[in-house]
């Protein structure tokens, strides 16, 4: 069993896939090609945006959009610690300190109630997470953001195709960042990412800032990077777009199959949390992740069923070393540390078959 299953999605498209990256191949623009131009537009007019700009890396979005707006040494950016590393890293890369707020206990997304007691006048953005397939709260986020000035950097890495209150992640704020690695619910074969707004002036700053900070050629108003998107994976995901509204719509069926017969597991009743989505909210089922006070033995009766299962984000941010100069210790953050203890992502994708779906809760 497949824990994300790309050979079975590869089958389906393999002769659109084979056409569109022969015509890369034959006009030979493999950096910002026609086909990125084109991929930008049809993602732009999905989320809903006036911009969309696609670059090398979902981490690189994160970067490119603080630098966008000015975040640098000295600043602050709340973030949350149960994330993946490039949450904060690239925060931290600029000079600037990631600094954490607790999750809820039902979404595992930032809670919104201790946002305020974190803003400093050093503070110079948000950046609410979007975990394994949901968005945060961020008509709450968004909120308290306008009250403060803020601008609001989704981090939608795991949530691009969710909705809140029937909106489309990565349009929820002033800019919307997401990532195409290949584990992702839309993912190409290599890394990708992109940032949507409908600012102007912050997409046109975004363009300079991943293609060496140059306006036109040989003029560079602004610092960048090398932060392009290869034309290769554009025709990927040209051809994969076509097929994500089904493929969401079958994660939302495996997940509904895992949770009608998980909650009739004894597990429930010795502390097994399924997981929950938020009112307004829709997921795309990044992952299906739950939290057992034996996720151990969990994990090593799915093994033994030829399942495979992964913990992540088992180590939370404020516990990682490189972070150790922000003097956080365990119990800071009590949410996050339980489920990094607990948490466990069972096989999530949509060709995942009824009968595997039956063989991973039998194991419940």
């Amino acid at each position: 069993m497949e824990f994300i299953d790309l050979k079975a999605q590869q089958a389906l498209i393999r002769a659109d896939l084979d056409e569109r990256i022969a015509r890369v191949l034959d006009h030979g623009r493999y950096i910002l090609g026609p086909e990125v131009g084109e991929l930008e537009e049809k993602l732009s007019e999905y989320v809903g945006v006036k911009h969309c700009i696609t670059l090398a890396s979902g981490t690189d979005s994160l970067m490119i959009a603080m630098m966008a707006l000015g975040i640098g040494a000295g600043d602050e950016v709340i973030t949350v610690p149960y994330t993946w590393i490039s949450t904060a890293e690239m925060i931290a890369l600029l000079g600037a300190t990631p600094v954490f707020v607790d999750i809820e206990e039902s979404s595992w997304n930032m809670d919104p109630t201790l946002i305020e007691a974190a803003i400093t006048p050093k503070t110079k953005a948000i950046m609410p997470v979007g975990i394994y397939g949901q968005t945060a709260n961020m008509t709450a986020i968004n909120a308290i953001a306008e009250k403060h000035g803020l601008p609001v950097i989704e981090d939608a890495a795991q949530s691009f195709g969710a909705t809140h209150h029937g909106k489309q992640s990565c349009s929820l704020s002033k800019v919307g960042s997401t990532s195409f690695f290949p584990s992702k619910p839309l993912g190409c074969y290599g890394d990708g990412g992109a940032l949507f707004t409908d600012d102007d002036h912050l997409a046109d700053l975004i363009r300079q800032i991943r293609n060496h900070g140059q306006k036109e050629k040989h003029h560079h108003p602004v610092l960048g990077v090398n932060g392009r998107f290869d034309t290769i994976q554009a025709a990927v995901l040209l051809a994969k777009l076509p097929l994500f509204d089904g493929e969401i719509q079958r994660r939302q069926h495996v997940a509904s199959a895992y949770g009608e017969s998980i909650m009739k597991s004894p597990l429930v009743e010795a502390g097994l949390q399924l997981p929950k989505i938020s009112d307004g909210n829709t997921s795309v089922w990044a992952q299906y992740t739950l939290l057992s006070p034996e996720r151990d033995t969990l994990a090593a009766r799915l093994t033994e069923a030829n399942i495979p299962s992964v913990s992540y984000y088992a180590v939370p941010l404020h516990m990682q070393p490189v972070f150790a100069s922000l003097g956080h210790s365990k119990g800071d953050f009590p949410v996050t540390e339980r489920v990094a203890d607990e948490g466990i992502s069972l096989p999530m994708n949509p060709y995942l078959t009824d009968a595997e779906i039956a063989q991973v809760v039998a194991c419940f």
